[in-house]
């Protein structure tokens, strides 16, 4: 009896025809004839074949690959190192620019303001304190000096009067400032 089935798979002639209704009922039992069969084992092994061609392919690219691999991790890690140091750098500088920033800042500025009024007032008055003690040393006959000429007043005077111009701005500025007038930013 030749039919279509035994001419395509000769393998199954030997088997029954209870076996070939066994074969389609019990899946276990056709897998296992299943790969019994000869051309399945080819297919088997010629997948096996290529499979191992692949993964030899594959190793022998990725042999080639690595070396390039390996030096873009060593600039990417370079890369990073650096961008490490710069933020670390960053860190510094915005440090130093807060400490430059906080010169300029209205308390500091008011305080500057105070300390160089105080030291104008004090320096005013020290040139005046020693022109008193100029015009008021005494000779050799314990008799005032009077050395002191109208050159040397009027000198005295015009410094003098420059001296307590600046520190009276300087006082303007200080009250301006203590009433709010000056409209400074704190940025």
């Amino acid at each position: 009896m030749t039919t279509p089935l035994l001419n395509d798979f000769p393998e199954l002639a030997d088997l029954s025809r209870e076996d070939l209704e066994d074969l389609l009922n019990d899946p276990v039992y056709f897998q296992a004839i299943f790969h019994s069969l000869s051309r399945v084992k080819a297919m088997y092994e010629s997948q096996a074949e290529l499979g191992m061609a692949n993964e030899s392919i594959a190793s022998k690219h990725n042999l080639e690959l690595q070396e390039p691999l390996y030096r873009l991790r060593a600039e990417t890690q370079e890369a990073f190192d650096d961008a490490k140091n710069l933020e670390a750098r960053w860190k510094d500088v915005e440090r130093t620019q807060r400490e430059v920033y906080q010169r300029f800042s209205p308390q500091f500025l008011l305080m500057r303001l105070k300390h160089s009024k105080t030291a104008q007032d004090d320096a005013s008055e020290a040139l005046a304190s020693a022109f008193i003690r100029q015009s008021s040393d005494t000779g050799a006959g314990g008799t005032p000096n009077g050395s002191t000429t109208g050159k040397e007043i009027d000198d005295f005077v015009r410094e003098f009067k420059d001296m307590r111009k600046i520190y009276h701005k300087r006082v303007i500025w200080e009250d301006r400032w203590s009433s709010g007038l000056v409209n400074w930013r704190d940025d």
